[in-house]
């Protein structure tokens, strides 16, 4: 397979150095070893090993991988098989794509609070899928899901949200029968909406009370209170 002009190690190695001399103090441990991971990648420093065909006399060397699981390279074949076997779980039912996004003003909170809001995003987006879709006024049917966390947005910028893959229907609550969706149609938007901000929002506020959040400067000039009213306005599904 041919070898794509720009790599990211590539630009890691070239402007790698420079750059964390200039942000130093504004990174972790963890980012700077994801870093450098990335940078050392199909390098001498991970070492290598030698292939030799039986029909080519000279020996190919090959060097490792970072094996690092925020590497785009390392993560390529992981991905694939991932979806292969997500492809194995489908349904003979037509699927809908649904998102769960956050407004810029808790997305900031999430930079020193990753393990609760993230956990937050899951756990309310699954809890409102199944809770309008179990509603008789709706689908009146249990459902299944898949989320996936993307904490990036195609702009590179930090922008937590969770896609979901929702198949068009559900079992009914006696389990005899599989009830459909309209066709087009899963679940009201508007619905969906309304009940995610409203969870999400009782249990930020939860967190907050308990004091389970650190908060940035930069999220501070917000406010905490003016962080929660924008949730209620901003955070919906797609």
């Amino acid at each position: 397979m041919p070898r794509n002009a720009l790599e990211v190690a590539d630009i890691f190695r070239a402007h790698g150095p420079p750059w964390r001399q200039q942000q130093r103090g504004h990174f972790s441990l963890g980012q700077l070893k994801v870093m450098s991971a990335i940078e050392q990648r199909r390098s001498l420093a991970l070492g290598g090993h030698a292939l030799r065909r039986s029909s080519c006399a000279e020996p190919q060397i090959a060097y490792n991988s970072c094996r690092n699981r925020h590497c785009p390279k390392c993560q390529s074949s992981a991905a694939q098989r991932w979806l292969e076997a997500r492809q194995a779980d489908l349904l003979p039912v037509p699927y809908y794509h649904v998102v769960f996004t956050l407004p810029a003003p808790i997305s900031a909170i999430a930079y020193t609070n990753k393990e609760i809001i993230y956990g937050l995003l899951f756990d309310i987006a699954a809890e409102t899928l199944r809770t309008i879709a179990a509603d008789t006024k709706h689908l009146g049917a249990r459902i299944g899901t898949t989320l996936v966390l993307h904490t990036w947005g195609s702009a590179l910028t930090h922008h937590p949200h969770v896609h979901g893959i929702v198949p068009g229907g559900g079992l009914a609550p006696d389990a005899d029968r599989w009830v459909p969706c309209k066709p087009g149609f899963f679940l009201s938007v508007r619905v969906l909406s309304r009940l995610f901000r409203r969870r999400f929002l009782e249990e930020l506020q939860t967190a907050h009370r308990d004091g389970q959040l650190k908060v940035l400067r930069r999220a501070r000039r917000f406010g905490r209170r003016r962080c929660l009213r924008r949730l209620a306005h901003a955070a919906a599904p797609m």
